[in-house]
C-alpha cells in the first residue's frame, strides 16, 4: 500500500500505522501553507507510527523539523498521540477545540485509578454482571500493584474556534464542529478550489466524523466531575446533517481513503442510525439495562466473541443510543430501577 498519496492543492496524506487495530492507519493529512507544513492529526504514539510519520514527511519533501503546526480532529490517541513529540522536533504549535483540550487536560491531571474506580461503577450503573466488573477491579488492583503509569498526551497552545478560518498563511481552512465521536471534534474545510475542478464546496477534512465504509463510535462523554446527561448520538446526527449541507467536493477522513459524494453518505448514516433506533424500541418492548440491549444489539461478531474492551465500548454506545430515544419522548428509565433499566414508550 502506498504510503503517501498527493491529493493535488498543495495536501497530500501519509498512512501511519496504529499497532494492534483492524483500523489498520491514521491517514495523517499534510497540508502546505506559506509559512511551512501544517498536520491535520499526527497518528498513534508509537516507534513504528513515529517512524512511518518521519518517512512519509521525507516523502513529501520536508522533514519533522520543518512542521509549522499542527491541526487535531480530535483527541484521541491514534490522531493525537504523535503531536507532543512532533512539537519537540519542530517547534510547531498545536490546536485543538477547547472541548476536547479540556479532556487532554483532565487525562494529565487525573489519577489514572480513579479512572478504572469511576469506569467500573459506570459499569455496574449500566447492568454489567459482576465476572465482567471484576476484571476491571483486577487490571486496577495489578496496576496499583506495580505503580499505575501517569498518561499525559500534549497539551495543545491554540484554539480551534468553531466557524472561524484558522490562521494558516496562504490558505483558507475554516473549522467546522462536529461533536458526537468527541464532544470537540472538528472537520476542517478548505475553501479552495477543487485541483481537479470536482463539482462542491471545496475539500473536508473530515477526521472520524464521516469515513466511506464504517460507522465511527458513538459513545458516553465520561466525565467523572460532570453529572450533566449528554445527547451524544443528537450531537452527531445534528452535524452530520450540516456537513451534508455543506456539500464538498471531495472528503478527506482519518481513515480508509478519500471519496465523494458526501450528502450520499450522511444519508447512508442517518438512515443506519434510525434503523438502530427502531430496532433498539422493538428490544425494549419489555424493560432492559444498558448491558442487555447491547448484548442483543448487532455488532460486527457475535457477542460472546467480543472481547473484554470493545464490550465497554459496545455498552456505551447502546446507552448512547438509549439516550437518544429517551430525549426524543420515544422511551424512559423504569422509575426506581437499580440498576437502570428503560422502555419503549
Amino acid at each position: 500500500m502506498t504510503q503517501v498519496t498527493d491529493h493535488g492543492g498543495g495536501v497530500r496524506s501519509i498512512r501511519v500505522p496504529i499497532p494492534d487495530n483492524p483500523l489498520g492507519t491514521t491517514l495523517v493529512h499534510l497540508v502546505d501553507t506559506d509559512l511551512g507544513p501544517v498536520l491535520i492529526d499526527t497518528g498513534w504514539d508509537d516507534p513504528a507510527s513515529w517512524d512511518a510519520l518521519a518517512a512519509g514527511l521525507t516523502a513529501c519533501g520536508v522533514s519533522v523539523a520543518e512542521v509549522h503546526g499542527v491541526v487535531i480532529t480530535h483527541h484521541h490517541p491514534d490522531h493525537h498521540g504523535l503531536s507532543g513529540k512532533v512539537r519537540e522536533a519542530s517547534g510547531a504549535w498545536i490546536a485543538m477545540h477547547a472541548l476536547d483540550t479540556a479532556i487532554v487536560r483532565r487525562t494529565r491531571e487525573n489519577r489514572p485509578d480513579r479512572w478504572f474506580s469511576y469506569m467500573a461503577d459506570k459499569l455496574e450503573s449500566s447492568g454489567a454482571p459482576e465476572e465482567h466488573v471484576a476484571q476491571l477491579r483486577a487490571a486496577r488492583t495489578a496496576r496499583l500493584s506495580t505503580g499505575l503509569p501517569t498518561f499525559a498526551p500534549a497539551l495543545p497552545d491554540r484554539e480551534i474556534v468553531p466557524g472561524e478560518l484558522l490562521d494558516l498563511a496562504g490558505r483558507r481552512l475554516r473549522a467546522i464542529w462536529t461533536p458526537g465521536h468527541t464532544p470537540g471534534h472538528v472537520c476542517l474545510h478548505l475553501e479552495e478550489s477543487h485541483p481537479a475542478a470536482l463539482p462542491g464546496n471545496g475539500r473536508l477534512f473530515s477526521g472520524d466524523h464521516l469515513l466511506p465504509r464504517i460507522t465511527p463510535h458513538i459513545g458516553l462523554y465520561e466525565d467523572p466531575d460532570d453529572a450533566t446527561v449528554a445527547d451524544p448520538l443528537g450531537d452527531y446526527l445534528d452535524a452530520l446533517e450540516r456537513v451534508g449541507r455543506l456539500n464538498p467536493a471531495e472528503v478527506l477522513p482519518a481513515h480508509q481513503h478519500a471519496f465523494t459524494d458526501a450528502p450520499g453518505r450522511v444519508r447512508e448514516l442517518l438512515a443506519h442510525h434510525e434503523d438502530r433506533l427502531t430496532g433498539l424500541l422493538a428490544l425494549l418492548s419489555t424493560p432492559l439495562t444498558a448491558w442487555q440491549l447491547a448484548e442483543r444489539m448487532e455488532w460486527n461478531r457475535p457477542w460472546d466473541q467480543i472481547p473484554f474492551t470493545s464490550r465497554n465500548i459496545a455498552v456505551s454506545e447502546a446507552e448512547a443510543h438509549v439516550r437518544r430515544l429517551v430525549k426524543l419522548g420515544r422511551a424512559e428509565a423504569v422509575t426506581g430501577s437499580d440498576p437502570v433499566t428503560y422502555v419503549a414508550l
